[in-house]
């Protein structure tokens, strides 16, 4: 990941392998590399990226961003790959901010200081709270990431238990995560 060292802005790992950092095991083979971003920063990290192709994704069409172009509003997420090259190196997720405030674009009203959205490894690799990170796989909640939710879930700390349930709550009322969060908060 040396070439996330020109980055003058936080970035973290986010996805399948964030939530691998905070168990401190890899659970599941990953398909692929999410890094987040602020979208406010979005424009500095392309520059800093310059030798790289970015295309936007969305609706599952892939649209090439050009030499300073900023990514739409509607786009969460940028597929990464360097110039020229065939295979892709990562996703680049956009996550949106407020006053230092780190805000989910499903739900505006759930919301968290960014020192507390991400974290940091043994090793000092920043990664997406889990908490956060099952909050976005609860969308669609695949089987991986229904496993992704029984392998994590159990590991957090009541606070970030809480959060997940509240934020559930907020954006995903009835959802089938939040009764196991209630289990495990009240047990």
């Amino acid at each position: 990941m040396n070439w996330l060292s020109p980055l003058t802005v936080p970035w973290w790992i986010a996805g399948g392998w964030a939530l691998d950092l905070f168990a401190g095991q890899q659970s599941r083979p990953h398909k692929d590399l999410d890094i987040g971003i602020l979208r406010r920063d979005a424009l500095v990290v392309l520059a800093a990226l310059a030798s790289w192709d970015f295309f936007e994704a969305k609706d599952g069409v892939l649209t090439r961003l050009a030499v300073g172009q900023e990514p739409r509003a509607d786009v969460n997420s940028l597929w990464c790959r360097t110039a020229g090259a065939s295979e892709w190196t990562f996703e680049l997720m956009l996550d949106d901010s407020e006053d230092g405030r780190w805000v989910y674009r499903r739900q505006r009203l759930v919301q968290r200081s960014l020192n507390m959205t991400v974290r940091h490894s043994g090793e000092g690799i920043p990664y997406l709270a889990p908490e956060v990170q099952l909050l976005y796989k609860s969308r669609r909640a695949r089987p991986r990431d229904q496993a992704d939710f029984e392998h994590v879930a159990p590991k957090l700390q009541l606070d970030a238990c809480e959060w997940l349930r509240q934020a559930l709550a907020l954006s995903e009322p009835g959802h089938r995560w939040i009764s196991t969060l209630d289990t495990r908060l009240l047990g």
